[in-house]
């Protein structure tokens, strides 16, 4: 394995640290202090081809691969966690109309969800009821001539009052004789379709700039042509995007750690006590080589698995063991951080304490730490 970055990798890295210092960076603090969806920042980023990198040019995408998707998350991700969360969803999304689509579905909405003409994508598979168990699922798609009626309810959707698509789970074989994940359909919803009532915007610790709704389908009728791959195979394209969607998330974290511990490195050579920069104390450095140390093995892993997506290799053990090990370090990177500016770490005036709320969620989302240690442990167990 080679990590050496190519020129379109090296390209799309730069273009991201670009735009991300220029741009978000100046507009984190407000986009989190007043939950603000930073529409215009994710237009941007859509006409640098970084909402769809690793989608087919010809789709509108920059058809720049795993690695490039993975390096551009992280630049992002530094800068403001909320923005980034927005635009990993949005590419996962695009990833799978490009992979399971209909040749209509892939030249209807990967253009637009590409160009930005819409403001993001959204994935809606959580339910009140059913997390980290899809096979729980209660929400129902029921064929009725020729279109499909769902009915029921989803939770902790991303982008879900913005996103002009939504790729939406339903159970639509028999629970007694297709029980579990089997009979579960995926479906192409549009934003604003009858029958799709958008909940109130949750109030989140972390993450406050990216949009976090419920969902309903009341009666919600969808063209037959909005099925997304084969009926009852809906299970299937889940864990397939979900594989590509943690080593999002791993990047996401890795940018959020990488962000704070430059900004602590800053910190204690700044910082006097006892007539001292407190970089110059061993409690300090320790804790800064640590930090240093996580994050570099993070960033391997993570590589790692971005890497086997893009040689067409299977990568499941891999995304798990890069999302994992990348949360949880960039949790206690964070947590060193705060510690490290002591009382102005507590404080919005330094940007440590925002770090340490939006870091938190990336042990959750795209199945949670011990999901992901499930994955690694029938791996080696097989």
């Amino acid at each position: 394995m080679d990590l050496t970055l190519d020129e379109t990798q090296t390209l799309v890295q730069r273009t991201a640290r670009d735009y991300a210092t220029r741009v978000i960076m100046p507009e984190a603090a407000a986009i989190d202090r007043e939950e603000r969806f930073p529409k215009a920042i994710l237009k941007g980023l859509a006409e640098l081809g970084l909402m769809a990198v690793n989608v087919p040019s010809e789709l509108g995408g920059a058809g720049a691969g795993p690695v490039s998707y993975a390096l551009a998350m992280q630049e992002v991700a530094k800068a403001c966690a909320s923005t980034a969360v927005t635009m990993a969803v949005t590419n996962m999304v695009g990833e799978v109309i490009a992979a399971f689509g209909t040749d209509e579905q892939k030249q209807k909405y990967n253009p637009k969800l590409a160009s930005g003409e819409y403001a993001a994508g959204a994935f809606a598979l959580s339910e009140p009821g059913a997390g980290s168990d899809p096979g729980g699922m209660s929400t129902t798609a029921t064929r009725d001539g020729d279109a499909w009626v769902l009915d029921g309810q989803k939770q902790w959707i991303t982008s879900g009052a913005y996103a002009g698509v939504m790729v939406v789970w339903a159970r639509t074989g028999d629970r007694d004789k297709l029980p579990g994940t089997r009979g579960i359909s995926c479906f192409l919803v549009e934003g604003g379709t009858p029958g799709l009532v958008v909940g109130k915007a949750e109030d989140k610790m972390g993450i406050r700039g990216s949009n976090t709704v419920s969902l309903t389908f009341d009666g919600c009728r969808v063209p037959a042509s909005a099925l997304l791959g084969e009926l009852n195979s809906g299970f299937r394209i889940a864990m397939m995007a979900l594989d590509g969607g943690r080593i999002g998330i791993s990047s996401q974290a890795i940018g959020i750690a990488r962000a704070a511990l430059e900004e602590s490195v800053q910190y204690s050579r700044d910082r006097k006590q006892f007539d001292r920069p407190i970089s110059d104390f061993q409690a300090t450095q320790w804790k800064l080589a640590d930090m240093v140390t996580e994050l570099d093995a993070a960033h391997l892993l993570a590589m790692r698995a971005a890497w086997l997506k893009g040689q067409g290799r299977v990568f499941s053990r891999e995304a798990s063991m890069a999302k994992v090990f990348a949360t949880e370090c960039a949790n206690r990177i964070c947590n060193k951080a705060v510690q490290i500016h002591g009382g102005y770490g507590y404080i919005r005036e330094f940007a440590a304490e925002r770090h340490l709320r939006d870091v938190r969620v990336t042990m959750i989302y795209e199945g949670t730490s011990e999901v992901q240690r499930i994955v690694i442990a029938r791996s080696a167990l097989s």
